[in-house]
């Protein structure tokens, strides 16, 4: 178990390191849904500035999170913000136009006070106990810009699977499951990506639980697609979830890419 934290003292980044694990195009399925999902948003955004939070020991993350942002905002620009003053150090060379790299933590420095259209914290809080996240997803959309989306979430070494929670200035809205579906036996094979506010509450009783095992039932009747590919079988799967109940808030055209989003609100911890 982390060390119990204590409030940075001034001037001092908010935090702690993280193992500083990264890949190139680990963060891919998380990136892809932020560009269609937020697009509209960053479309409209006065200053399209996104933040890549802990990204690591180098610098690839954010690299390519910069990338995927101009397919939709071609001005957008990233700052990869790290808590370990080395690792701001050694990715500086990559700076370029729209790209930058700060020293801090969950406060989220920006020159001159700018607050981001985005901050993606991936990776970052599995370290964190589960009662200090609410504390930090409240501080990081603090920081947000009107209409700033957070997006927190883990992923396996090589980003084949991937959950992550979106959340606004008004808190959490949506948790979505993204895997390589060929990589899966079961969809319940995400349970051990959970991020840190679900993961220890994937257990009888809870939410998640309950769709992790519906998912799997729903996976197991769309066996037969298999034979078509394990595309088709994830779309019925995921037909099937939300014909009995369950508020997926995304359709075909994402379930095609290997993800299913779902209401935070059908998921969220019970007290």
């Amino acid at each position: 178990m982390p060390a119990p934290r204590v409030p940075a003292p001034p001037g001092r980044p908010i935090g702690s390191a993280t193992r500083g694990t990264t890949n190139p195009n680990r963060l891919r399925r998380m990136d892809r849904w932020i560009a269609a999902a937020h697009a509209p948003a960053l479309r409209r955004a006065e200053a399209p500035i996104a933040v890549d939070l802990g990204y690591g020991a180098a610098p690839w993350t954010a690299v390519e999170l910069l990338g995927r942002l101009r397919t939709v905002r071609p001005d957008a620009r990233v700052v990869g913000v790290e808590i370990d003053p080395d690792r701001v150090a050694a990715a500086r060379p990559y700076r370029r136009e729209g790209l930058d790299f700060a020293h801090g933590g969950f406060e989220v420095p920006l020159p001159d006070g700018a607050r981001p259209a985005l901050i993606r914290a991936a990776n970052v809080l599995r370290q964190y106990d589960e009662d200090e996240v609410a504390d930090v997803w409240r501080r990081l959309c603090a920081r947000l810009a009107p209409g700033g989306l957070l997006v927190e979430g883990t992923c396996d070494e090589i980003g084949r699977r991937h959950v992550w929670v979106a959340l606004t200035a008004h808190g959490p809205r949506t948790v979505t499951f993204a895997a390589r579906l060929g990589s899966l036996d079961r969809p319940s094979d995400l349970a051990e990506r959970l991020p840190k506010a679900l993961i220890h509450r994937n257990v009888p009783g809870e939410p998640v639980h309950t769709f992790l095992r519906d998912f799997d039932r729903a996976w197991a009747a769309a066996a037969p697609y298999a034979a078509l590919s394990a595309r088709q079988r994830w779309i019925r799967s995921a037909e099937a979830l939300r014909a009995t109940g369950w508020p997926l808030v995304d359709g075909p055209r994402r379930w095609r890419q290997g993800e299913v989003t779902v209401s935070w609100e059908a998921l969220a911890p019970r007290p």
